[in-house]
Parts: C-alpha cells; sequence; structure tokens
C-alpha cells in the first residue's frame, strides 16, 4: 500500500498542482480504505476539507495506480 506521500508527490508529476493529504483521507474512507478515525479530528460526523468534486477522479485514479482501488 502507498503512503500519502507517495500518492501526493505522483499526483503532483501527473498534474502539477499540489494534493491535500486529507482530500486522500477523504476518498479512502468513501471507499473503505481507512481503519480508524484520527484522534485529532474536530468533529467526527464532518470533514473539514472534504475532496473537491474537480480532484475525486484524480484522486482516484492515483488510488488505482497504486492498486489499492
Amino acid at each position: 500500500m502507498a503512503t500519502y506521500k507517495q500518492i501526493q508527490e505522483f499526483l503532483t508529476e501527473k498534474h502539477g498542482r499540489t494534493f491535500k493529504s486529507c482530500w486522500i483521507a477523504d476518498i479512502k474512507n468513501q471507499h473503505g480504505l481507512t481503519k480508524r478515525q484520527a484522534p485529532n479530528r474536530y468533529d467526527p460526523d464532518n470533514r473539514v476539507h472534504p475532496c473537491p468534486e474537480e480532484h475525486k477522479g484524480k484522486v482516484e485514479e492515483a488510488l488505482r495506480h497504486f492498486e489499492m482501488i
């Protein structure tokens, strides 16, 4: 399984912009890949920075590249 840093580097090389780790976490959660919730999360029911719609496909593509989904 790839680390967040590896996924971010892949996305930066491919798309030329930085992707927040919280966006990656949001997509991983949507696909059931998270094991637990972070202890420092402000609100267990809401994400502070959910992944924007225009970047969801790109993050999912990176997860497919690393064979995570």
